[in-house]
């Protein structure tokens, strides 16, 4: 029997914008009541709340600095407050700042690890010490399977997060399922137009970009399903199986 997702509750951090506020929509459809961390974004998270309660479902919103221990360190248990029992956590934010290797430093690469890694961590220990039951979906990158000379700092974390991923899937087991979504071409970077999309588009094997449902179908997927742990999908049109010949991620 598939999971079933009505009734639960879901800790979706980043929701509030981009892809996150599209996997909420899905939950919500799906039954699932939806707690909305965001960091800067109160607004959009108050907007995306009252939309999920219009279709009948629950949703809070609550913030957290990922950068300040003092406010992620707390945020599971203020979510428990919240919401009650949480069996699904989708760990969503991140940062995507630009550095390379000649610009990269060490603060810089550790915040990131911080951000990207160690708080989707520590959230998802934090579900299988206190709830001990339920699904964890961890999102990545395409760019997994090659090289983002642009993101040094970014890259490293999230292939820090994609080891954790697995290993979190045999350490929680077998009553938590740990899996991840690699969005690939999806989204212009924040503050970009779709001409980005349509630009990148034939560096894809299917020549085409794709958008957040396809990510929120992924996510929706691993969730039902009872017998998937430690899997990777790419969601990216076959780009990651290119390894970046093209040049597109050259120096």
């Amino acid at each position: 029997m598939a999971y079933s997702l009505c009734g639960k509750i879901a800790l979706l951090t980043g929701g509030a914008q981009r892809i996150g506020r599209e996997i909420a929509l899905a939950l919500a459809d799906a039954g699932c009541g939806v707690i909305v961390h965001y960091h800067h974004s109160a607004d959009e998270a108050e907007t995306l709340c009252a939309e999920i309660r219009s279709r009948d479902v629950a949703a809070w919103s609550i913030v957290a600095d990922f950068a300040n221990p003092d406010e992620y360190e707390t945020l599971f248990e203020r979510a428990l407050a919240l919401g009650g029992p949480i069996e699904i956590l989708l760990n969503n934010a991140s940062m995507f700042p630009k550095d390379t290797l000649d610009s990269m430093s060490f603060a810089h690469w550790q915040l990131n690890l911080q951000v990207n890694a160690w708080v989707p961590f520590l959230l998802g220990r934090e579900l299988h010490h206190r709830v001990g039951h339920g699904k964890i979906i961890n999102l990545l990158d395409a760019n997994l399977k090659g090289y983002d000379w642009k993101h040094v700092s970014y890259m490293l974390s999230k292939q820090s997060l994609e080891l954790l991923t697995r290993m979190m899937a045999i350490h929680f087991a077998p009553l938590v399922s740990v899996n991840a979504v690699a969005p690939g071409l999806i989204l212009p970077p924040p503050g970009g137009s779709i001409d980005y999309l349509e630009r990148m588009k034939d560096t894809v094997p299917l020549k085409a970009h794709g958008d957040p449902r396809g990510i929120a179908e992924a996510i929706l997927f691993l969730l039902q399903s009872e017998y998937i742990t430690g899997e990777t999908i790419y969601v990216d049109g076959g780009r990651h199986l290119q390894e970046y010949i093209s040049g597109s991620h050259s120096h």
